[in-house]
Parts: C-alpha cells; structure tokens; sequence
C-alpha cells in the first residue's frame, strides 16, 4: 500500500525549492552589492598604482 502524502506540505516544498534556484540565478545575474563593487574598484586601482611605482624606465 502507498503512503499517503501531505499534499500542503509539498506544494510549500515546491515552493521553496524554486525560491531558492531563483535566489541562486539572482546572485549570478547581479552579483555584489554596490559597496563591494566600489571597494574592489578601490583595490585595483590601488594594486595599479603600486605596479606603476614600481616600473622601471628603459
């Protein structure tokens, strides 16, 4: 005989399993916050100057 199942209980799971592959598609499509954005911005540039000071001119 076949168990019979909580059919509330797995329309929610429906549910969050695809809230949560929306979740993941989001994080991939828009990525960082708009503070780390500027953060990595300011990491680079910095990175780029010290590689500057440190060329040598032929």
């Amino acid at each position: 005989m076949v168990e019979p199942i909580n059919l509330n209980r797995e329309r929610k799971a429906r549910a969050k399993a695809q809230a949560k592959a929306k979740g993941a598609q989001n994080r991939t499509l828009f990525g960082l916050k708009k503070t780390e954005k500027i953060v990595a911005e300011m990491e680079a540039a910095r990175a780029r100057r010290k590689l500057d000071q440190t060329k040598r001119e032929d």
